[in-house]
Parts: structure tokens; sequence; C-alpha cells
């Protein structure tokens, strides 16, 4: 391997990893503040023990996500000086608003969020949260707005390296439009199988029903609503997608051909490259609608995209590594439809008072807490590698981004490095989630009868 090559794998280990915990944050975030507002609404203290138990989940991850994050930026000054020397007037734009307004926001309504308790007056206090909520999504929306510039680049010329000349431009890219919804039902999705994977594993054993019974339908009715949402985003999304990189959506079909209709295969036994299938399930016109609209689209094929790619940009593989396209979008949709499909089926069986003794449901239900990790990842890994071999789309190849004058046992002993301190990080954060996860509730004791104070938290 070259320092290209190394600098792939050491972003895209460390990117997929942080990415783990972020719609975790986001979608936790949001149901810890509708927790907490049951709690305000209702006076139940087993909503008050659900919110102070979930909020502590939503601390490990929340501080574990910042900590792998700060590493992302640091890689482009590292191992890809020339991509930042390039795009760094446009890219950094999004990203210093995100850590001095969104970022900031969030972590300081955060810190009076968790000493805020007795202290504060209730109505603050619950503000407090759902600010935090608030500034998730909107550090999500900055840091996908500067994602969004490398699928498709706008507001910008080109004098040596990429000028901003229209910042609203950029903010109000297509593409994000179109990705941010996407990814906040997604993260809802996450936060949402979360809550129900913990509560699958205490009611499985009868344990504390008062406070996991309504986590787990909130949970799944959260996760029902990511789905949906994930779906109805993804159409558009899909849309923009073939709009803007037509190439990336036939490599998700590993559709070589340009076909009117254009089918899409659930699933296909053949050669790596996908010419020549064996065995496909196909349904028939489904990517013609995904990519236009109508069952009777067209949707060009790679072959006619490669070939209007060598008269525009020279000779060259304007391919993506396909087998990675065509099964990360079919892991991506299938494995967080699966994870609906628990959480529909134990919200379907919670109905009224009823609470199944079956052992292999709720194994289901804490199994699926990996369907929604895998199914971004995955997303993800599609996003990115489905760009290749763009770095920003139309304006500048990976190959030309790396850092040219760091050597190539620099980047391996800082892959080695970081793949082990990661993987560190895992088992504390693995080990911690188990460990609280599987603790009871706090109990809470009455001191007091006045409405802004009065109750203690006992762990």
């Amino acid at each position: 391997m070259d320092a290209l090559d190394l600098a792939r794998w050491q972003f895209g280990i460390t990117t997929v990893y942080h990415f783990l915990f972020v719609p975790v944050t986001i979608g936790m975030a949001l149901l810890v503040a509708i927790m907490q507002t049951l709690w305000l609404r209702t006076k139940k203290q087993a909503y008050l023990r659900a919110t102070k138990f979930w909020g502590k989940l939503f601390l490990i991850n929340f501080a574990m996500g910042v900590v792998t994050g700060i590493v992302q930026e640091f890689q482009f000054g590292m191992n890809w000086s020339a991509y930042s020397r390039f795009v760094g007037d446009i890219f950094g734009a999004p990203l210093a608003i995100e850590a001095l307004l969104a970022f900031f926001m969030e972590s300081t309504f955060l810190g009076l969020w968790i000493f805020g308790w007795e202290r504060l007056p209730r109505g603050i206090h619950l503000a407090c949260i759902w600010l935090v909520a608030i500034g998730t999504m909107l550090s999500a929306y900055f840091i996908l707005a500067a994602n969004a510039f490398m699928q498709w680049p706008v507001g910008f010329k080109v004098n040596g390296r990429a000028e901003l000349t229209d910042f609203g431009a950029v903010l109000t890219n297509k593409v994000v439009l179109a990705a941010f919804p996407h990814t906040i039902a997604a993260c809802w999705l996450s936060g949402g199988v979360i809550f129900v994977a913990v509560s699958a594993w205490h009611l499985g054993r009868r344990r504390n029903v008062e406070v996991f019974r309504p986590s787990l339908r909130l949970g799944a009715v959260a996760a029902l609503i990511g789905a949906a949402g994930t779906l109805l985003t993804g159409d558009t999304l899909g849309k923009v997608m073939t709009e803007t990189q037509p190439m990336k959506m036939a490599a998700a079909e590993a559709l070589y051909e340009t076909a009117q209709p254009a089918p899409f295969s659930l699933f296909t036994i053949g050669t790596l490259d996908g010419r020549e299938p064996i065995f496909r399930v196909e349904v028939p016109g489904l990517l013609s609608f995904l990519a236009t609209g109508s069952f009777d689209g067209k949707v060009e094929g790679i072959n006619d995209i490669q070939a209007a790619y060598e008269k525009r940009f020279g000779p060259g593989d304007y391919r993506p590594y396909i087998p990675i396209t065509y099964w990360g979008f079919r892991l991506m949709i299938g494995l967080g439809m699966l994870a609906a499909l628990v959480a529909l089926a134990l919200l379907w069986l919670t109905r009224g008072d009823r609470l199944p003794r079956s052992r292999l449901l709720w194994r289901a239900g804490v199994w699926a807490v990996v369907l929604p990790f895998l199914a971004h990842s995955f997303g993800w890994i599609f996003t990115e590698m489905g760009r290749q071999p763009w770095i920003v789309f139309t304006q500048m190849f990976t190959r030309d981004g790396v850092s040219p004058t760091v050597p190539v046992t620099t980047v391996l002993t800082s892959l080695i490095v970081f793949t082990l301190l990661y993987g560190a990080l895992a088992v504390i954060e693995v080990g911690l989630m188990i460990k609280f996860g599987r603790a009871d509730p706090p109990v809470i004791e009455e001191v007091g009868p006045d409405e802004g104070e009065g109750l203690a938290f006992a762990y």
C-alpha cells in the first residue's frame, strides 16, 4: 500500500467509528427531552426515573462522540493537506460555525442540565435538554453542509484553489437539503432502537416494568417514525443523487447499460463487478421510480456515464468499486427496516397491559441494537465510496488530495495507533453502556412539597 491507500483506510476507519456515536447522540437527546417533558406534564415518578436512567447512557455516548470526533479535523491537515489547501476556504466555514454555535450551544446547556437538577426551576431545566437536542441537530446540519460540497460543489470559484463566493448557496445546497432530514430520521431510528434494546433486557426479566415499559414503547414509536421518515426522505435523496451524481445511482444497482424502465434487484448472484448476473431477484421499474419518480423513467448505465465523463474530464476510470456500492446500498436499507420490524413487533405485543413472556422476543429486541449501527455504517460507506474517484466531485480527485510529503511509515504508524486506540475505546464504551444499561433506574425519595425542589435522587 502507498500513502494514499493508508490515508484512505485511516480516514475511513476513524470516520465510520465516530459516526457510530453521532446518530445515537442525536436520537437519544430528543428522547430524553421527551421523557423529561412527560414527567413534567404528568408528575409520574416513573418518567423521572427513566429520564435519569437514559440521561446517563446519553452522556456516556456523548462523551465518546466528542473524543472520537476531534481526530477527524486533525486528519485533514495531516493526511489530506492538498485537499485542505484547495477547499479550506469553503469547507472550514460550516465546520467553524458548527463548533462555535451548535457544539458550544449543546455543550453549555448539557452542562446546565447535568448540574441543574434541584438547582434550576423545572421548566428552565427542561428547556436545557431541549436546547441540547436542537444543538445536536444543528451540528449535523453544518457538518452535512460541508460534506454536501464534496458531493455537489456550489457557491465557489476556482482561482488556484476553491474560493467561497456564496455561503448561502453552500448552506442551501440541494444535497444537504435532502440529506439532512434523511440523516435526522435515521438518528431517531437509532435512538429509538437503543431504548427498545435496553428496555427489552429489563422487561424480559420483569425488572422495573413501570419504567421500562413506557421507555420501550416510546423507543419503538421513535424507531417507526424514524424508519418511515428514512424511507420518505431517502426517496427524495435518491432523486437528488441521480441528478447530481448519476454514476453513484448506477453503481448502487450495478446497472451497466442504460435502461428504461430500470429494475431494482433485491438479490444478485454473479461476478463481483455485476457484469454477468447468474441469479437475480428483481422488482420491475423500482430503480426508475427511485431515480426519477416514474416507474417508466430512464436511468443511465455505468458504461454510458463512464464514456460521458471521459469526454468531459479526460481518460480515466470514473467508476466506484461496484460490490461496495451495490451491497452497501441494500444492507443500509435492509438492516434499517429489520430494526423497525423488531420495534413494530414489540410495540404491538406490549399494547394495553400486555407483557409477553417469550424469551426469543426479548432477545430479538436486545440484539436489534446492532442493526441501526450497521445500517448507518453501510450508508455512510456507500455515500463516500460511491463518489470515488472524486474527493470533491468534478473538481478534485482523491489521489490529488493526499499530503504529498507525509511518508508511508508515518501514515502507517498513525493508522495502527488510532485503530488500537479506537479498539480500546470501543471496549470501554460497550462496557460502560452494558454496565449502566443493566443497572436499575435511580430510586427517588420525596423530601418536600415545593414545586421547584423536593426530589432527591439516590443511585
